[in-house]
This record gives C-alpha cells, sequence and structure tokens, in this order.
C-alpha cells in the first residue's frame, strides 16, 4: 500500500504524536509499504537537516519564538502545491490523517478531491488542551469551528471525478452548540471512514459524544529495538541509595509540572529528581526548587536517552490530568519495567497495574496537590523497603510498534475492502 501520513507539525520536530508518526513510518517500511509524510516545512536552525524525500514539505509560517513549530494555512494554494508534489509519487491508498488543526483540513480535502478513503488518528483532547493555555478557550473554539467549516466546505465532499466521496454530514455544516470542542472533532472525523485513538478512555469519550463509532484502540508504540536494547543496557538491579524519580514531558500548563514540584518539595521525600524536557515553564520550575538537593533539569534528550533515563529510574511521575488522549510514558516505563505515580485516574486503569494511583484527581487543586504529596511519599517509601508494585507483562508486549503496526494495517485494509 501507499500511505500518505498528513500532520499538524514536522516530523523532526519535538512533540510524542511525532515521535509516534516517525515510528509508524519505520514499522510500516519495513512491512513492505509505501509511506509519504505531508507536513508544515520546519524553520530555525533544524530545518536543514530535516531533508526527506519521503517528506512533501508545504509552505508554511513559524508560530513559536523557537521556531520549532509552524503551520500551512489550508487553502486552494495549498491544495495545488500538494497535489503536483503528489503526481511525483505512487498512486495513493489510504490517507492517514493524524493532525487535529490545519493537517486535519489539508489531509481530509485532499482525500475528499481526490477519492481516498480516509483513517483519522485523534491525537488531542482539543477542549482540555485549549483550556489549559487560555482563559478564553470558549471564544478560541467558536473560532475554531468556524475555520473548520469554512476550509472544509472548500471540497464540499466532491472527487476529482466530480462523485460524491463524503457523506453530507461530514462537518460542512453548522449544528445547535457547534461551538465546543467534541463539535470540533466531529467535524474532522465525517469525512473518515475509521477513526483510531491511542487509548480505550479516549476512544469511549470521542464515542460517548458522537465524535465516530466505533472507534478503533491503537495504543501508540515503543521501538522494539531500541526498547530491547535499552533493557539489554540497563543494570539487573537499581542502585539501593536513594530512590531516582523521573518527570518528562513538554513545560508547559496541561502538564503540571509547576503543581508537581510544589507537591515534592512539600513531600520532603529523600530521593533523586530529574526533569526530561523544556519549554515556557522552565525559568518556574527552576525556582521552585532552588536550592532542593538532588533535582536536576536534563533538558530535551533524544529518543533512545529518554528511554535509558526512564528504565533507570525507580518511578516515572505522570501528572497531567484529563488532557492525554494516551499519556505515553507511562506506557514506555511499563515496557521499561519501571512503575510509575500517576495523576490521572483513566490512563491509570488503562495500565491496570505496576503503579501508585494519586487521589483527588476531580477535586480542587489542593486536594490534588495533597493526594500527589501523599502518593510520592508512599512510592519512595516502597522503592526503599523493596516493595515498589511490578508493570503488567502484559502491557509491555502489547505496546510494542511492530504489533500497533500490525493492528493498523488490519484497519487500512478493512476500509479498503469497503
Amino acid at each position: 500500500m501507499h500511505i500518505v501520513f498528513v500532520g499538524d507539525q514536522h516530523l523532526d520536530s519535538l512533540g510524542g504524536a511525532q515521535v509516534s508518526m516517525r515510528l509508524q513510518r519505520r514499522y510500516l517500511e519495513r512491512a513492505g509499504h509505501t509511506v509519504t509524510v505531508v507536513a508544515p516545512r520546519m524553520h530555525g536552525p533544524r530545518a536543514r537537516s530535516s531533508a526527506d524525500p519521503a517528506n512533501i514539505d508545504l509552505p508554511s509560517v513559524p508560530i513559536t519564538t523557537d521556531r520549532e513549530y509552524s503551520m500551512s494555512w489550508p487553502g486552494r494554494r495549498t491544495d495545488r502545491i500538494l497535489d503536483r508534489a503528489m503526481t511525483r509519487r505512487p498512486p495513493v491508498d489510504v490517507v492517514h490523517v493524524q493532525a487535529d488543526f490545519w493537517g486535519a483540513f489539508i489531509g481530509h480535502r485532499y482525500a475528499a478531491r481526490h477519492g481516498i478513503p480516509v483513517v483519522h488518528t485523534m491525537h488531542n483532547r482539543v477542549d482540555v488542551g485549549i483550556a489549559a493555555v487560555t482563559p478564553l478557550h470558549r471564544p478560541v473554539l467558536a473560532v475554531l469551528n468556524l475555520w473548520r467549516r469554512r476550509a472544509l466546505r472548500d471540497v464540499a465532499g466532491v472527487g476529482s471525478d466530480g462523485s460524491s466521496t463524503v457523506p453530507d454530514s461530514a462537518g460542512f455544516k453548522s449544528a445547535a452548540g457547534d461551538g465546543d470542542g467534541w463539535a470540533f472533532l466531529r467535524g474532522i472525523a465525517r469525512g473518515a471512514s475509521a477513526v483510531t485513538a491511542p487509548s480505550t478512555h479516549f476512544a469511549r469519550r470521542l464515542e460517548e459524544h458522537d465524535v465516530f463509532g466505533p472507534v478503533d484502540v491503537v495504543w501508540n508504540g515503543i521501538d522494539d529495538e531500541v526498547r530491547d536494547a535499552t533493557l539489554a543496557t540497563a543494570p539487573s538491579q537499581r542502585d539501593p541509595g536513594r530512590p531516582r524519580l523521573v518527570w518528562l514531558g513538554r513545560m508547559s500548563p496541561e502538564k503540571r509540572l509547576l503543581p508537581f514540584l510544589h507537591a515534592f518539595v512539600e513531600s520532603g521525600v529523600d530521593a533523586e529528581l530529574e526533569i526530561i524536557g523544556g519549554g515556557a515553564q522552565r525559568a518556574a520550575a527552576e525556582r521552585i526548587v532552588s536550592g532542593v538537593r538532588g533535582v536536576r533539569f536534563a533538558g530535551k534528550l533524544s529518543y533512545p536517552e529518554t528511554l535509558a533515563r526512564i528504565a533507570a529510574a525507580d518511578a516515572l511521575v505522570q501528572t497531567s490530568i484529563g488532557f492525554e488522549t494516551q499519556g505515553m510514558t507511562p506506557f514506555e516505563a511499563a515496557t521499561l519495567g519501571t512503575p510509575s505515580v500517576i495523576s490521572d485516574p483513566d490512563i491509570a486503569a488503562e495500565l491496570g497495574g505496576g503503579l501508585w494511583a494519586v487521589a483527588g484527581a476531580s477535586g480542587t487543586e489542593d486536594q490534588r496537590r495533597a493526594g500527589l504529596v501523599d502518593a510520592l511519599r508512599r512510592a519512595v517509601s516502597d522503592i526503599a523497603a523493596g516493595t515498589a508494585p511490578v508493570p503488567m507483562r502484559e502491557v509491555s508486549e502489547a505496546f510494542r510498534q511492530s504489533s500497533r503496526t500490525a493492528a493498523m494495517v488490519e484497519i487500512y485494509e478493512r476500509v479498503l475492502a469497503r
């Protein structure tokens, strides 16, 4: 098959969705398939090293101060550029949209123009993510829904041969209450032949809000080879000294790094803490733990380096609540034999075991902090006593990228057989 991935961001930029898409492409190509990745062109110092003949880099503008992320405007000019670039590629069997904003519009427009089925992977809780970064989330969501309707109305579900390729309900018409995050996701999903989600809890939410049904659950995976290499080089026993905790992710409000650090200081636990990642909240994070012994900011690390740090830790700490559509880091930790402290009850339920659950997720921020303080104390005590929980073997095996790719290929074949 020839599968076209369409993303909101270039695959060489930082982010969990980009990591997942790179792995998916590698394993699909190993299985003999062709993958073309359509995404905005990168800017900044790393853009020079991002040239890849398997990519179609669309004209874009940077949207962050560090120029790491960019946006391509969905419209007829972009359509023409994409169509022209695709004439140099083999005929397309499936368009796999792995985007939630402009990439979703561009991907669905391309598929509708050419009568190609769409598999759409939902990566983003749009409502929670936008609410976390702006108090004006309701007006922002209303504008997003307006943009979505206009961007998709251009194609109006008509293929290149003039036939209808998208149902009449495919998000081209406004409906009552069509201004929230679920309405936005409904609008971009209705042109799809299949929708996938990276967790059971997110799939069920999509179904409950009539985004699509049924939604296929396909976890984002871990590279089989890097996993095996990491486990082969990891020490058979962890350092018996101070317990080692690791937190990793983007340093932004929805990840709840700052509340975690306040809880860590309040807990008074005798533990080492390594924080991996970067973002706008780093300076504030460093101020909170200034002078606290054993806290280290590692910055941004490569994928193998990050997995090695997780494998060497006694516990991973995951602190976002309600935002993650999967929450890859606890699954990576479980695959590497490292238990997790988990704030989000949905992620805790998905893992099934090998964790310390944090109480108070649905309460006030004070209750959440108190729950995190208690969980950190329990975790450090259990680690020191040698009684830490063990991650489930079933999760480790099911999280391999090879198994995830096989599951996705079955979905591609299913939509092509219709």
